[in-house]
């Protein structure tokens, strides 16, 4: 029986600056179902502030503590650990650091810079991590939905092309982090396996949750979904659903 749900945000809940159809009185459905909900994305190139608003201004009723950003976690991580950023993100992400200590060694922060992914910080950030700075992925996805409608590199092409040259092995706190996704569960105060999990990444979202011990995986046919992700990485997901209205067809059918 589902008892709390985990949704993706971009290619789930909108697409550039339009909710996907439905969406918004999806998301309605399951909280009149009696159902806590976490909003769990990779998006590393806004700030939260921005994501949160530009949900609510598309009409979701959204809390800002229900949004889980991996921006958030590593700004954690470091507190936890003593570490000040270096940042390999993009400039408006920087505004989600601003509180990070200043003094004390450093740690190497890697996000989706775009067109700030020049040689010049790659290399900078290669330095920092030979020189023996912890190296922390905000998120590996492979591609994204661009603005134009095309797909475009993610992060993870320049997390392994630093994992590569470095010799090693970013600590991942995005998606598919299974403490990302058990601090969803955790916040909502369920069991994983009392979570379905709603993406449009077969890999980072649905398998990487599955894998997390999240009882159910819905892939939806949106975003940057594309044909065949249905069985192209293991675990496969438990639905696959053509959009969020009919994903949440699927839950609210397993809530009992």
């Amino acid at each position: 029986m589902i008892g709390g749900v985990l949704l993706d945000i971009s290619g789930v809940l909108y697409q550039g600056d339009v909710a996907i159809p439905g969406a918004v009185e999806a998301v309605r459905r399951l909280r009149n179902a009696g159902l806590p909900i976490r909003f769990l994305t990779n998006s590393t190139r806004r700030p939260k502030r921005d994501i949160l608003t530009k949900l609510q201004s598309l009409g979701f009723d959204v809390d800002g503590n229900e949004v889980l950003t991996p921006a958030a976690a590593a700004c954690a991580w470091l507190e936890a650990n003593g570490y000040v950023p270096h940042l390999l993100v993009h400039p408006d992400l920087e505004e989600d650091f601003a509180a990070c200590r200043t003094v004390g060694p450093v740690a190497v922060v890697v996000g989706d810079a775009g067109l700030y992914f020049t040689y010049e910080r790659l290399n900078e950030a290669f330095r920092e991590i030979e020189s023996g700075a912890p190296f922390l992925a905000l998120a590996t996805n492979r591609v994204f939905r661009d603005a134009d409608g095309m797909l475009s590199l993610d992060a993870g092409a320049f997390v392994r092309a630093l994992e590569y040259s470095s010799g090693k092995d970013a600590l991942v706190l995005g998606k598919p982090s299974v403490a990302f996704f058990r601090s969803g569960a955790e916040g909502m105060g369920s069991d994983p396996a009392d979570i379905a999990m709603v993406g449009d990444d077969a890999e980072s979202d649905v398998a990487g949750a599955i894998s997390a011990g999240i009882g159910m995986g819905i892939l939806v046919r949106t975003g940057k979904y594309r044909d065949g992700d249905e069985t192209r990485f293991n675990p496969e997901p438990t639905h696959v659903a053509r959009d969020i209205v009919e994903a949440v067809d699927a839950i609210v059918a397993n809530t009992g």
